[in-house]
């Protein structure tokens, strides 16, 4: 029988991931919410942010810069990505970009194999090694930044959205494309800026996990389906949703590793998105459709 002190150990690890598993689902649905589609290069996006901040970290050993050049670097390849691969179609039906994201997904993974090559990188923790008693559990440091700096960014994020001139441009432009238009907002600059935004929500998920689970140049797909698995459990479009999918489906992951057997792991995330398609497709949180 499990202990007390184990389901807290297991709570503890599903909320780390589950944040993680947060930042990226919320890429997913500022996308989402743009553009009608399903972005399935924002894992590489994550995948990105690790390997250039342990690179900037190499050239520049502070920690505070890698983070930010790291978010930075992968900005401007969302921007740009937006910009050379998906504005220029004739023919942008959803289903036509959300194969060419596919294919991106693709060329990025195998162009960081070539900069990076097959290793795992390694990044310090943000504030040593030394692990933190609750009770009987422990939680390492990294774990609490991972927490503290995910809720932080959803706050910074609900504030953008909700206060300022250009989220609430974005949220419009969600709302209602042509409407938008009509009232003079710039579309495209608009569509452009959700997919820098995403993308720098997955580099910053990226370099957060580095320390826990070393930068790889294949980390992004596993965690990219995870992260779209999260989006749709709560609710694809949402930013709550998005929250609330991610948390679930880190703390399904822990105690299903720690009651069952750590082979289903990878499982219950897409056993979790089944249910959900099945008895709730708009989500959790997500409104009629």
């Amino acid at each position: 029988m499990p202990t007390l002190s184990s389901l807290l150990q297991y709570f503890l690890s599903g909320l780390t991931n589950g944040a993680i598993y947060a930042l990226i689902a919320l890429g997913f649905g500022i996308i989402f919410n743009a553009t009608a589609i399903i972005n399935f290069a924002q894992g590489e996006m994550v995948m990105l942010g690790a390997l250039c901040a342990i690179s900037l970290y190499h050239l520049i050993p502070s920690l505070p810069l890698a983070f930010l050049g790291g978010v930075f670097l992968v900005s401007l390849v969302g921007l740009v990505f937006e910009r050379l691969a998906l504005r220029p179609v004739r023919d942008p039906a959803p289903i036509t970009l959300i194969i060419i994201t596919v294919g991106a997904a693709v060329f990025l993974k195998g162009l960081a194999m070539l900069l990076w090559g097959k290793e795992a990188y390694s990044l310090p923790s943000f504030s040593g090694n030394a692990p933190l008693y609750l009770g009987a559990a422990t939680i390492m440091p990294q774990n609490l930044w991972v927490l503290g700096l995910t809720a932080f960014l959803v706050l910074v994020l609900e504030a953008f959205f909700r206060l300022t001139l250009v989220g609430k441009a974005m949220r419009a432009t969600a709302y209602n494309l042509r409407a938008a238009r009509l009232v003079g907002i710039a579309v495209g600059r608009m569509v452009q800026l959700s997919f820098g935004l995403a993308a720098a929500l997955g580099a910053g998920a990226g370099i957060l996990i580095a320390p826990l689970t070393l930068g790889v140049y294949d980390m992004g797909t596993m965690l990219g389906l995870k992260g779209f698995s999260a989006a749709i459990i709560g609710g694809l479009g949402s930013l709550s949703g998005g929250v609330l999918g991610g948390l679930l489906l880190g703390l399904a992951e822990s105690f299903t590793s720690g009651l069952i057997s750590s082979s289903y792991r990878d499982a219950v995330a897409f056993l979790l998105l089944l249910l959900v398609l099945f008895l709730r497709p708009q989500g959790l949180m997500g409104g009629r459709r």
